[in-house]
């Protein structure tokens, strides 16, 4: 639901509370003060979500209901037999189970946050997300990881110009930080502390950290191809001081006050995958953060002192790359063939 029908329902809401009457029966409209107030718990409602979450949230409300439209079906409120028909329409178009479960949620916001009854809690709904997941499974599809060996074959095919500068920069920032490309795209300036041994780098938010706790992520310089220089390079050469670390680029070189999306960060990745001779289609924006990892696991890193760097939560989730680093070393039926 965007901001005015958000607002138009809480003014509703405040309307019916009780012992309202007493404050409104005089006038027909809410005193200013009280609307801005509104204003400001809806801006509060907003921020509870990343705008990354926000974003996709409202493509798939929008998806939804161009698809009931398209068959003269009510989406606001929509039955649960719609949803079902919808559901089973886009997985048979080929969308991964995670993005319909996506869907599901963008479908029950706008109707809870309307003070209606969300049709995806019904067990008609459950029943046909549990038959999807069974049908084509919901295992995620993992990109390749961009190890230390790939990236320094990826950096060597940027060249010495603006963008090339920009690029390997990028491309060795985000390995050796083991950033998300949000991050990334978020980085601004005064976000970077350089240090004799290399650099800070403070993390306002993420995606682990959405009240904006925030982290500070030290950055090691590289012998064979030093992130920290790479960094130094770009600013200097584009004469940024502040805002935006990594920004959009022009035809010609010109280099704009806009921050680099984190869409552009990822194809960024694939193009130089591709240029270093690998599948473009297996990597993405996650490989550099799943490249470090691997690459420190390979090396006998602490699980600890990786999680240091990449601020995962659980012990789990890097105990995963170490695993799959280690898997064919003093493997359990070494010799017996």
């Amino acid at each position: 639901m965007n901001d005015e029908n958000a607002l138009m329902q809480l003014e509703e809401n405040y309307r019916n509370r009780p012992g309202a009457n007493k404050v409104i029966r005089h006038t027909q409209e809410i005193a200013p003060v009280v609307r801005d107030e509104i204003r400001v718990a809806v801006e509060y409602q907003e921020n509870s979500r990343s705008a990354a979450t926000r974003k996709a949230y409202l493509s798939d409300w929008r998806i939804f209901v161009a698809w009931c439209e398209a068959r003269e079906l009510s989406p606001h409120p929509a039955s649960p037999e719609t949803v079902c028909l919808f559901l089973s329409s886009q997985a048979d178009s080929g969308s991964k189970v995670s993005t319909l479960g996506r869907r599901v949620a963008s479908i029950r916001l706008a109707h809870t946050s309307a003070g209606l009854e969300s049709p995806t809690a019904t067990e008609a709904v459950k029943t046909t997300m549990k038959g999807i997941r069974r049908s084509i499974g919901a295992a995620p599809v993992q990109k390749v990881a961009a190890t230390a060996e790939k990236v320094r074959e990826m950096v060597e095919r940027c060249d010495s110009y603006l963008r090339g500068l920009r690029d390997r920069a990028l491309l060795l920032l985000g390995f050796a930080g083991a950033f998300r490309r949000s991050e990334l795209s978020a980085l601004t300036v005064d976000d970077l502390e350089e240090t004799d041994k290399g650099l800070r780098v403070h993390v306002r938010r993420s995606k682990t950290d959405q009240e904006g706790v925030g982290a500070t992520v030290p950055v090691v310089r590289g012998d064979r191809a030093c992130p920290v220089e790479a960094v130094r390079a770009w600013l200097d050469a584009a004469g940024i001081s502040e805002g935006p670390v990594f920004r959009r680029m022009m035809k010609g070189g010109h280099v704009t006050d806009d921050a680099l999306s984190a869409h552009s960060i990822g194809a960024t990745v694939k193009r130089y995958a591709k240029a270093a001779g690998y599948d473009a289609a297996e990597f993405g924006g996650h490989s550099l953060r799943a490249g470090f990892l691997t690459s420190a696991a390979e090396r006998g890193a602490s699980i600890f002192r990786m999680m240091d760097v990449s601020r995962h939560k659980s012990v789990d989730t890097v105990r995963g790359y170490v695993r799959r680093a280690e898997e064919f070393t003093d493997h359990a039926g070494q010799g017996l063939l």
